[in-house]
């Protein structure tokens, strides 16, 4: 075959554009375009195998096979050459079809009698959405520039199939953002929330794939490169040097913006015939294709800083910004690739809930939307582009769910769960005043976790007797720079006023692993879990902390303050703290400023090693909260954020029920207070085993305080203590299979 030209691309091009233009059924549109492009390639055979589903492809359409073979044949994903090609995401060109290995032959399709073999994958920004065929009776490889023509057919028609070009919704294929999809995730924040779509930012739709003048699209390529070489320049001098990860960020938008590689080959595709959207987005695409396949890490990495390049520059091409002027729905939930915890602020409890389709079980966002008490599942796939602004969507928090466009059934089902959960929250509202006093006759203390002010009226709202765990590392999080003193002041007195005389433990600075101050330099660490965070950080840099604890106590007013001190791995490292902090009581006693009426200094115990420490520890400290997300993690080694070990362990496994026993015993010796502190404290089984082998206080989500008081009131706690005792000495490995046969005898 001679070489390809400018005008035999442009030409093609034209041709499938003026296709898409004239209004006509969605099958006629793809015979039309399987034999436009065999025309155009001279080729014996053009055929276009679309996704049936996520796992099956079907034969859509087809110039030179048998007509009837269409929709008829099918193939796995890997089987054969075109499964391959859609397996692998990457062309398959060869001149011996038969004599590849995989090759498998369809007799109802009549293609025996063709050797010469080229696919490409049809996909959109890495989304695979099927795979176009081309195909000839003599053996021969094609070239690279005829690889390059079918692949931009099969931009078109990737972008055609988003548009809902081809299927009509009565199809067996309704296009994209059309069917309902079910999504599985991670949970984050568990609970239920019906609504509609908001994307926090709408991807950009590309209307025009074809140019009628190369010089004009040219001249916009480069305006809108100019506007964002500026752009991110303005960006870079605004950073300064405070923010070294920022600047890295930002000094890699640098180097692609002016990557003359990037350049050339988008200016190539304009010349070519394509739009200089269409040009941005086919790079685009290829880049991701490249380097999803890359095993390094950091190059992966990259790829979400080319995305948000890709995505700037296209922005500025076609005007479409984040503002759509889209109204947010009645009942938002928040879509988004990733989103950071000012961000998600910003929405504040409007949101129903949150959908990421990155993101980490302990991130900002995460901790946000515990804060704001709304559900979030996060590394949902493919959710940016599956999901539009106003589809309705269901999120199940608990099991990582997420229900796009459901049914009727799907919906009604989800309706009737969150109506037995609101009858079941009624119910906990009437104990709200009462205390959680087991039949035996003991009292647990209830108590909630908090991390804004937001959080404060769930205190008289759930029941809750006290805020066991105040976070106060949002308020450094959310912004760009350190807070001054004088707020840090402001913010703890108004919750200390808002708890209305309630005890709230504050838990001083807890940064570091994977939550980092943006304007904080941060250390390149191999493992940030098990490394320089916490109190670590507090005690190696003092003047945070020590500015933390002096508006600790301004903050009191004369009035009792406690404080704690996280992730506590050894006595000597309390003993440091809690001298700092008397050395910042005699500081403001000296300044004549009001000091507490009742100081309280506790640690948290996060590492096995607290667990062994020195009798004086116990006696020194005044009360101990287990910090049970992180002791769990270091006792059973499982890395609490990947999700192919951390739902592995069970809180209820005996061994660590045995351990929590050891701390459970040493505070009974020393007379220390102790509290349990973590999901697992607002999980009514899990709660009930906890106060069951003696934890006396336990600290949740104001949303676990109605359900834990309600079994622990129908249970006797000598009952499950002795249930557990028979448990370990029987040799078992977990004690919740016992104890959920005994929950089911309790009457309600």
């Amino acid at each position: 075959m001679p070489h390809r030209t400018e005008t035999d691309s442009r030409k093609l091009l034209r041709r499938l554009r003026d296709e898409m233009s004239v209004a006509s059924p969605g099958q006629e549109r793809l015979d039309r375009i399987t034999t436009i492009t065999a025309e155009s390639m001279g080729v014996d055979v053009c055929s276009l195998y679309l996704f049936r589903d996520a796992e099956t492809l079907e034969l859509c359409a087809t110039e030179g096979l048998r007509s009837e073979a269409v929709h008829q044949t099918r193939l796995r994903l890997g089987e054969g050459l075109v499964g391959k090609v859609a397996r692998l995401a990457r062309p398959v060109n060869t001149a011996d079809a038969p004599a590849e290995p995989g090759f498998r032959y369809m007799p109802e399709t009549g293609e025996e009698v063709f050797t010469s073999f080229l696919g490409v994958p049809v996909q959109r920004l890495g989304e695979r959405l099927g795979v176009l065929v081309v195909q000839a009776k003599e053996p021969r490889l094609y070239s690279d520039d005829e690889i390059y023509g079918l692949e931009v057919v099969a931009m078109v028609i990737a972008e055609m199939t988003e548009l809902g070009v081809f299927f009509s919704d009565s199809t067996s294929y309704a296009a994209t953002h059309k069917n309902p999809a079910v999504l599985q995730g991670v949970t984050a924040q568990e609970g239920e929330a019906e609504g509609e779509v908001w994307l926090h930012e709408p991807r950009v739709v590309i209307t025009n794939l074809v140019n009628d003048d190369s010089r004009a699209e040219l001249a916009r390529l480069e305006d809108a490169v100019g506007k964002l070489r500026v752009s991110i320049d303005e960006l870079l001098a605004t950073a300064g040097t405070r923010d070294k990860e920022h600047q890295e960020v930002l000094q890699t938008y640098r180097m692609f913006a002016h990557s003359r590689g990037w350049m050339k080959r988008m200016e190539e595709d304009i010349r070519l015939g394509l739009s200089a959207e269409a040009a941005v987005e086919k790079e685009q695409s290829a880049a991701r294709a490249r380097l999803e396949r890359v095993p390094d890490a950091y190059l992966r990495d990259r790829l979400h800083d080319l995305d948000d390049l890709s995505n700037r520059l296209l922005r500025i091409l076609t005007g479409q910004g984040r503002e759509t002027g889209a109204t947010m729905p009645d009942r938002p939930i928040l879509v988004a690739r990733n989103i950071g915890p000012g961000e998600l602020l910003e929405y504040g409890r409007n949101l129903r809930g949150v959908v990421l389709e990155e993101g980490a079980v302990g991130s900002h966002a995460t901790i946000v939307a515990r804060a704001l008490a709304i559900p979030l599942v996060i590394n949902v796939p493919r959710i940016t582009t599956e999901a539009l602004t106003g589809d309705h969507i269901l999120v199940d928090g608990t099991e990582g769910m997420v229900h796009l466009r459901p049914d009727d059934s799907v919906t009604s089902a989800f309706r009737d769960k969150m109506a037995m959960q609101a009858k079941a929250q009624e119910r906990y509202a009437s104990l709200r005043d009462k205390p959680a006093k087991a039949r035996c006759g003991a009292v647990i203390q209830l108590k909630m976790n908090a991390g804004l002010m937001a959080d404060l009226p769930s205190l008289a709202s759930s029941g809750a007797e006290a805020v066991g765990l105040f976070r106060t590392e949002l308020q450094f999080l959310i912004q760009d720079r350190m807070p001054r003193r004088t707020d840090l002041v402001a913010n703890y007195a108004r919750v200390l006023d808002a708890a209305g005389g309630l005890p709230v433990h504050f838990r001083t600075l807890d940064i570091g692993s994977d939550k980092v101050m943006p304007y904080m330099n941060r250390p390149d660490e191999p493992n940030p879990a098990m490394g320089w965070r916490a109190l670590r950080v507090g005690l190696d840099k003092p003047g945070v902390l020590r500015m933390q604890l002096q508006a600790l106590i301004r903050a009191a007013k004369g009035r009792a303050l406690s404080v704690m001190f996280p992730l506590v791995a050894t006595a000597s490292e309390f003993s440091r703290a809690r001298s700092m902090l008397m050395r910042e009581i005699d500081r403001e006693a000296r300044l004549g400023h009001a000091l507490p009426e009742r100081l309280e200094t506790g640690a948290m115990l996060e590492t096995p090693s607290l667990a062994f420490a020195p009798k004086s520890f116990y006696e020194e400290v005044d009360f101990i909260s287990i910090g049970g997300n992180d002791l769990k993690q270091f006792f059973f080694a499982a890395d609490r954020e990947n999700e192919l070990v951390r739902k592995r362990y069970d809180t209820l496994n005996v061994s660590f029920l045995t351990f929590l026993q050891v701390i459970v015993d040493r505070c009974y010796e020393t007379e220390t207070a102790l509290s349990f502190c973590g999901e697992d404290a607002g999980r009514p089984v899990d709660a009930l085993a906890l106060a069951g082998i003696g934890i006396g206080a336990l600290s949740m989500r104001p949303a676990s305080v109605g359900p834990v008081k309600s079994l622990i009131r129908r249970a006797n706690l000598n009952e499950v203590s002795e249930l557990i005792a028979r448990v370990q000495t029987r040799g078992l490995e977990t004690a919740r299979p016992a104890l959920l046969d005994y929950v089911a005898t309790l009457v309600e």
